[in-house]
């Protein structure tokens, strides 16, 4: 077989003589192609541009295909491979598969009885026709893009094919596309050492690559139109990985063959069981609840719900130190997901820790609403929501000075009410944190991708007749901002290998979605992701116009390096329209673990840099790095305003009378 002429133009060798079966010890080591004598950086696959073809190898005298398919799958570690499925059982549970096929089938059909039809998602759809094909356009209509687009695939794939036809000869070649050891989804060794999966590996992850380089270099297409086809590509990407499908996945092949299809059973039964508990719709597990339970392992710090209403309660902890903090604090949670990301257990929980620092904790627990709540937007959160826990507050301590915490969209809720504060002269909070917040959405990340003016039109009616939109669409839209580590991780897990997710508390709290009202949601996503009218200064609540600049009180802002909900750089942006000193803080990790990073048991650093002048990367370079967890920062910028000190505040001995245990009743109404 002839080998691949170098690039510099060398003339291929002719000797391609097969190492004989019982070589001298020299010859033993199998001889590499002439691709893999090169330098050791690994192949750049070719570029979007004619010349840079890469002529392959012809298929001369490659062994047929059904041998490489052959090759055992099993890891190559295992010292006694299975012989083989045993067809009876095989046979048995193929019949099973049948029969819980038909369950799901049910469920399904049972679940969309009375469905009506949905608009959104022909809406959706189209939009992404539209969005990929503005693309496809921009290569189509020139004939010498077009051919360097096609050229640059096929050049690569020509070299895939020659480098994979010299394995199947017996040698050894290196990879044109090297595995990525951070890609968990190609962990398994047959990945790399079948000829034809390693095949598949490399051609997904080549066509993907160069789709993501189409999007990259359609230069005539708007920015917000490239950056929403690389949302769908992922999507996309993620959904036709050859990790997903047996056939083409020698881990699920090899645990398929071992259990004789139970594994497949088992798969089916969890389907139809999500799909019945999502009543009709698939509600994907990823974590399993049934050893967690609310107020035993999970958001058990001790506390009274001392305040209620329609909107909200009110939860005060007890204290744990001989004398507290005078300036008590409230924290306003996102209503996307529940309050006790910030209680999970006591090792992890923020509320215990500021508690056993002498701080009188106060937590809103936001109802799940249903259509009682429909007409409820920003202003009546912001006037039944966060005022009247402050006023609570003050009838609980018998203090006007509060400080405040707002995580996430609980985040824009609190800098929207502070401009609302400061329009109106209400001075009550006199210092705030941010974790994790935008109030300035001019480049939001990913999720912009579900608010433009046709996606929110789709959701507004979606929303029209029950009042509110379903908790589980909203968990589906953050969980596609990952869609690899979120939705195809659980699929092939749970349904195809058959295996219970384990017991994790931060999925289980993931799983526990709440619904939006209408009102609240269709204001949010059109004055904040769509209009952006905040930092704009045109945003009214409650009769007010708003000004940022106005919230002249000190502010703690912190951010995640790795958010994808609440991107770093917007945080930073948002964080200038602020009046007043600011102390901007970036963790590391993501939206969840860089907030939830235990002082005790830290796993993540933070970075501070002072104000957030300039642009991000300059603030980063030159910031400084800190070991370890950011609370005892925050503790030190908080309690330097307001040292004093008093005695302890048992919930109930104020004006308030306690009305049950904490975590209280909302938070345990499912969506």
């Amino acid at each position: 077989m002839a080998a691949a002429p170098k690039k510099s133009g060398a003339k291929p060798s002719r000797d391609r003589r097969k190492t004989p079966k019982a070589a001298a010890p020299e010859n033993t080591a199998p001889r590499k192609h002439a691709a893999a004598k090169k330098a050791d950086a690994p192949h750049k696959p070719a570029a979007l541009n004619a010349e840079a073809i890469q002529p392959g190898l012809p298929p001369a005298k490659a062994p047929p295909l059904a041998k490489a398919l052959a090759a055992p799958i099993a890891p190559s570690e295992a010292a006694n491979p299975p012989s083989g499925p045993n067809f009876d059982l095989l046979a048995a549970n193929l019949s099973r598969l049948v029969n819980e096929g038909a369950r799901v089938a049910s469920a399904y059909a049972e679940g969309n009885r009375n469905a009506k039809f949905d608009s959104g998602s022909a809406d959706s759809v189209g939009d992404i026709a539209r969005t990929l094909g503005s693309i496809a356009e921009y290569w189509m209509a020139d004939p010498k893009r077009s051919l360097a687009a096609q050229s640059g695939i096929a050049g690569n794939f020509i070299e895939l094919w020659s480098r994979t036809l010299h394995r199947l000869s017996g040698e050894t070649v290196d990879p044109l596309i090297p595995g990525d050891p951070q890609d968990k989804r190609f962990s398994d060794p047959q990945w790399r050492e079948n000829p034809v999966f390693d095949f598949l590996r490399q051609a997904y992850s080549m066509t993907t690559r160069w789709a993501g380089d189409l999007v990259d270099h359609a230069e005539d297409v708007d920015p917000q139109t490239r950056a929403k086809a690389q949302f769908y590509l992922r999507q996309i990407a993620g959904a036709v990985s050859p990790s997903n499908f047996l056939p083409t996945n020698p881990e699920l092949l090899r645990e398929t063959i071992q259990e004789n299809g139970g594994n497949l059973v088992r798969g089916m039964q969890m389907l139809g069981s999500d799909i019945e508990a999502g009543h009709g719709q698939l509600r994907i597990r990823q974590a399993d609840g049934s050893k967690f339970q609310l107020g035993v392992n999970m958001a058990m710090t001790p506390g009274k719900v001392v305040f209620r209403n329609d909107l909200l309660e009110l939860i005060q902890y007890a204290p744990t130190t001989p004398s507290v903090f005078k300036r008590p604090l409230l924290i306003v949670p996102p209503w996307i997901n529940k309050f006790y990301i910030l209680d999970l257990n006591p090792q992890k929980s923020f509320v215990r820790w500021a508690v056993a620092q002498g701080i009188t904790v106060f937590v809103v627990s936001w109802v799940n609403p249903d259509r009682r709540q429909a007409e409820m937007g920003f202003d009546a959160y912001a006037r039944d929501g966060i005022l009247a826990a402050v006023g609570a507050i003050e009838q609980a301590t018998g203090q006007s000075d509060v400080a405040a915490i707002g995580y996430c969209v609980g985040g824009t809720l609190l800098a929207v009410t502070l401009a609302y504060m400061a329009a109106v002269g209400d001075k009550r909070i006199s210092a705030a944190t941010f974790f994790t917040t935008q109030v300035d959405f001019t480049d939001p990340g990913d999720l912009k991708h579900f608010a433009d003016e046709t996606q929110i039109r789709s959701i507004e009616a979606a929303m029209e007749e029950p009042g509110y939109l379903e908790g589980g669409q909203m968990a589906a839209a953050f969980n596609m901002l990952r869609p690899n580590e979120l939705i195809w991780s659980y699929v092939v897990n749970n349904y195809v290998k058959g295996k219970e997710p384990p017991a994790f508390d931060l999925l289980v709290w993931n799983a526990d979605s709440t619904r939006m009202p209408k009102a609240n949601h269709s204001f949010y996503l059109r004055n904040c992701y769509l209009d952006n009218t905040l930092t704009k200064g045109e945003m009214t609540i409650l009769g007010q116009r708003l000004d940022l600049k106005r919230v002249a009180i000190p502010i703690y802002n912190l951010a995640a390096r790795e958010d994808h909900i609440a991107p770093a750089r917007s945080v930073f942006t948002g964080a200038k329209f602020f009046g007043g000193p600011m102390r901007y803080v970036l963790a590391g990790s993501g939206h969840i673990a860089g907030v939830v990073n235990p002082a005790e048991t830290p796993k993540y650093q933070y970075w501070t840099g002072g104000p957030p002048q300039g642009s991000f990367d300059e603030w980063l370079a030159g910031a400084t790095e800190n070991p370890g967890s950011w609370w005892g920062d925050w503790l030190a910028w908080l309690t330097q305003s307001a040292p004093a000190k008093t005695a302890p505040r048992i919930p109930g001995d104020g004006a308030l009378t306690p009305l049950c245990d904490a975590p209280g009743e909302y938070v345990r109404v499912k969506a």
